[in-house]
């Protein structure tokens, strides 16, 4: 098993890693182009545990936050270039999810003791709930880099073609 795994596998990882007393934070996006933002952000949340997990959103949710040009790599390649981070430990493949109860689901398996967030995360009150749940943290681990974001990149790439 190498570090992109599914749902099933994330859950059976997260069981073992807690059984050893192992920290775990969880981190998750589009991860679309990657830029020093993103970089920076799994490097700082790395730091607070003993195992970084990932999600990563499916083609089609990419598609539906992003809008209809997006997503720019497929999720296997999104995955792939995230594996090759030595911070990464796992990438979690996430199939399309429709309603947030199906995202609590996943993560309350999981049981991580931190959610990584950067400062003005639009998504901070959904991981607020889940980390309620759990008895988790949610820890902003980084601020917004300015003029580092993947809606920028994509902009800037449409305009040079």
């Amino acid at each position: 098993m190498g570090k992109v795994i599914s749902v099933k596998e994330a859950i059976m990882i997260s069981a073992k890693l807690h059984e050893q007393n192992k920290t775990i934070v969880l981190a998750g996006g589009c991860f679309d182009i990657l830029h020093l933002g993103h970089v920076e952000f799994l490097k700082k949340a790395k730091e607070k545990a003993a195992a970084l997990f990932v999600l990563l959103e499916s083609d089609e949710k990419v598609k539906q936050i992003k809008g209809e040009n997006r997503p720019i790599h497929s999720q296997e390649e999104r995955a792939k270039v995230l594996s090759a981070l030595e911070m990464v430990d796992y990438v979690v493949l996430l199939p399309y999810f429709m309603a947030n109860k199906d995202y609590d689901k996943l993560v309350i398996s999981i049981k991580p003791d931190i959610i990584a967030t950067t400062k003005a995360d639009k998504y901070r009150k959904h991981k607020e709930r889940q980390a309620k749940l759990l008895n988790a943290q949610v820890l902003d681990v980084i601020d917004r880099l300015p003029n580092k974001s993947t809606n920028l990149l994509a902009q800037r790439l449409s305009h040079e073609l």
